[in-house]
């Protein structure tokens, strides 16, 4: 299996002009890094409604964000061999995209899928690994994958500091992953019966 992360940025605003202010990611495996990012010459559009969101004052960023050339040269550096996965890959993609411009680098050196998909592939390869035929397989990954939609609906709101919601990705995905091994197990013990 080739690796993965969970990603997560908050930003300055919703704004075309707005910007990443936090980035973490998170690896399945263990491990997981988060930099508040100091805002680059030209990024001042600031939305205080944003900051009520995700608690982060633009002082904050100032004083003690890392660099955001350096940002996104680790990133790139650490990620670039990585499945990266977020909540909201358009929004994400977007703060990726400003900060890898805002650095020199191309904006689509990395890229971004949604968490459902690494989910999605997460039961199918569990499922297909238990040698089930492909009908069935797939008949209990789709219900599996409705019965975590609703439970994601139920989950709590996210915190909106990009760790807590990297790494709340990546529970939803190991939780497919063990359900899917649930249900596999399951399957085996009905077979035997």
């Amino acid at each position: 299996m080739s690796r993965i992360a969970f990603l997560d940025f908050e930003a300055s605003s919703l704004a075309k002009t707005g910007y990443p202010i936090e980035v973490a990611w998170v690896f399945p495996e263990g491990g997981s890094e988060s930099f508040l990012i100091r805002p680059a010459p030209g990024w001042t559009d600031w939305a205080p409604e944003a900051e009520a969101v995700h608690g982060l004052a633009r002082e904050r960023l100032v004083r003690e964000g890392v660099a955001h050339e350096w940002v996104a040269l680790h990133m790139l550096t650490t990620l670039r061999d990585v499945a990266l996965y977020a909540s909201a890959p358009s929004w994400d993609g977007q703060w990726l995209s400003r900060l890898l411009r805002a650095a020199g680098l191309p904006r689509h050196a990395l890229r971004l899928k949604a968490t459902a998909e690494a989910q999605r592939r997460a039961v199918l390869d569990v499922l297909a690994a238990g040698g089930l035929a492909p009908t069935a397989r797939d008949a209990l990954a789709g219900k599996l994958l409705a019965t975590l939609r609703q439970e994601a609906r139920d989950d709590p709101a996210p915190e909106h500091r990009a760790l807590s919601d990297a790494r709340r990705e990546c529970r939803r995905w190991a939780r497919a992953r063990d359900r899917a091994e649930a249900l596999l197990r399951e399957e085996a013990a009905r077979g035997v019966g």
